[in-house]
């Protein structure tokens, strides 16, 4: 068996067989690993659990010397504890190694790394969540983004891809979702997220790589009829902050369209006067009513 190691790209999530075939690989975190473990003490030979991080369960086959998963692949109970001291990350299983799923990206000199929850894993950016994980899972939280710009039909640009769960959820409703992401690297992360797949199998999502802010000019006017953004802080990208960029933003979406802008807890004191400029300058550029979203963490402004 093949010892831990790690490595950036060439790793992709989803193999496609000779007929076209999906054969999903295996991906694992600490919430799969220690029942595993307690189950190996406890002296059982067969256990379910997730190789797809709690999409699904599978039967495995337990032994003195570790493990056999479905598709034949072993692994030795030491080679596990790779995973166990990595809690804040995932693992992929392929030729019986283990690959942490962790890259940094030369151009923006910024680490990313998919962070396992309980349900859908969120992305860590320089060691920040990009979606909240305290006392709600990511996908809650992606639904509660998509509740407060209800009903999403027609056509929908999602600024910020991400592990593109927004777009996805989008998807479900909408004619065509254009998403957006700034750095090829993050594709990387979502190609090997169980999570993510639908990004590269929906044929409603078009998926397109470069900043936004160089990306929104290009787009006709009126393009849109609702609009995700969901940036990351301020701190950490100003400009889709900007008066410039919200006047993009009011230029593409159609007469009777509906932004919803994440911003953050609402009722933080950090958060509220970020709050205060948003709301200025979306209506500065022409939104006609911003109103606060609490519970999804954002507002939505009405053209």
């Amino acid at each position: 068996m093949g010892v831990a190691r790690h490595k950036t790209l060439d790793i992709p999530l989803i193999n496609e067989a000779a007929r076209g075939t999906i054969i999903p690989m295996i991906v694992l975190s600490h919430f799969q690993i220690k029942p595993l473990f307690q189950a190996h003490k406890q002296g059982e030979e067969r256990f379910s659990l997730s190789l797809d991080l709690n999409r699904s369960q599978s039967e495995v086959l337990l032994d003195v010397e570790g493990v056999t998963f479905p598709d034949g692949q072993r692994l030795a109970w030491a080679q596990f504890q790779e995973i166990l001291d990595h809690e804040h990350a995932c693992f992929v299983l392929e030729a019986q190694e283990l690959e942490r799923v962790h890259f940094f990206s030369p151009r923006f000199q910024r680490v990313y790394t998919l962070c396992p929850t309980e349900r859908a894993p969120t992305m860590l950016l320089a060691s920040f969540p990009m979606h909240r994980i305290k006392g709600i899972d990511p996908s809650e939280d992606t639904r509660r983004k998509i509740r407060a710009l209800a009903p999403v039909q027609g056509t929908v640009l999602d600024t910020t891809m991400g592990l593109g769960y927004t777009a996805i959820e989008a998807a479900r409703t909408a004619s065509r979702v254009t998403t957006l992401e700034l750095d090829p690297i993050v594709l990387e992360v979502a190609r090997r997220n169980p999570w993510s797949q639908e990004l590269f199998t929906n044929p409603r999502i078009e998926r397109r790589i470069g900043s936004a802010v160089d990306i929104l000019p290009e787009l006709p006017d009126k393009a849109f009829h609702c609009i995700l953004h969901d940036p990351p802080t301020i701190r950490i990208a100003g400009e889709l902050y900007s008066s410039a960029f919200y006047r993009e933003l009011h230029r593409i979406l159609k007469r009777g369209g509906r932004l919803f802008h994440y911003v953050g807890d609402l009722e933080s004191a950090s958060v509220q006067s970020v709050v205060k400029g948003v709301v200025r300058r979306l209506q500065d550029v022409g939104f006609q009513r911003v109103v606060r979203v609490p519970e999804a963490f954002g507002v939505v402004a009405y053209l």
